[in-house]
């Protein structure tokens, strides 16, 4: 079994990378606030840095929050790309600018490794059950080599096209849940929807919605009462769809 690296372990990497631990892969990790305890007690490597995964691992995912964010990881200082040689593959399932994904890749096939973008669907819960949507982006013999490995990680995974198609399909995932989050709230407003419950919710609106209020909304709700600042998944992701499509206001 191929040796993996998972970089950016908040809410979603962490139980992503367990998963990873769970099946009997072998990992090095890094999140610039430390690993945690318990991956390290379940086997993980701890690294200093995201080169020092490069050294131990075959296939390397990064899990961080923005563009600016994975930029930093590959190519900053002590980056992934420094570290990276010939026969390895870069796996980033954060979610970001599809036209910066693009430029990542080509920067990291020139040290010889080659890259997928994979971003996610299905929020915390999905990332604990490992059950996770999938949208991949890359070529297919690199998606075909890394499927055991996505597979414990998420249910439906799925090759969208060349690099950069699975950041785009994940800002038209996000724009139709941030359209079907609005019609929810249009259709069961304050008291009535309390006064429904969330049988209400099952039967009227069916497995689309009980995925889309249960399993992203109420964690995404309860993490941003955690902690204050920053932008939405849903928000960016609107912004990236403005931007690849030209549409952004100057």
């Amino acid at each position: 079994m191929q040796k993996a690296g998972f970089i950016g372990l908040g809410i979603m990497g962490k139980p992503m990378a367990a998963n990873l631990l769970k099946n009997g892969v072998t990992l090095a990790a890094f999140t610039r606030s430390g690993v945690p305890d318990d991956l390290t007690q379940a086997g993980a490597q701890a690294c200093d840095s995201p080169a020092a995964v490069a050294a131990q691992a075959d296939v390397i995912f990064i899990m961080v929050p923005d563009t600016p964010d994975v930029e930093r990881v590959l190519f900053g200082q002590d980056g992934l790309a420094s570290g990276l040689r010939a026969g390895q593959t870069v796996v980033d399932m954060s979610s970001i600018s599809p036209m910066a994904t693009r430029d990542f890749a080509a920067r990291v096939r020139e040290t010889g490794a080659d890259y997928l973008d994979a971003p996610v669907s299905g929020g915390e819960v999905g990332a604990k059950a490992g059950s996770l949507t999938i949208m991949v982006g890359g070529e297919q013999n690199t998606f075909d080599s890394v499927k055991p490995l996505f597979d414990m990680m998420g249910k439906n995974v799925t090759l969208i096209g060349a690099v950069g198609a699975g950041q785009v399909c994940k800002v038209a995932n996000q724009v139709i849940v941030a359209a079907t989050i609005e019609a929810v709230g249009e259709a069961l407003p304050g008291r009535p929807r309390r006064a429904l419950g969330r049988r209400a919710l099952d039967f009227r609106c069916g497995a689309l919605l009980q995925h889309v209020v249960v399993g992203v909304v109420e964690p995404e709700f309860r993490r941003r009462r955690r902690s204050s600042g920053g932008s939405s998944p849903s928000r960016r992701s609107c912004r990236l769809d403005q931007r690849s499509s030209g549409r952004e206001s100057r």
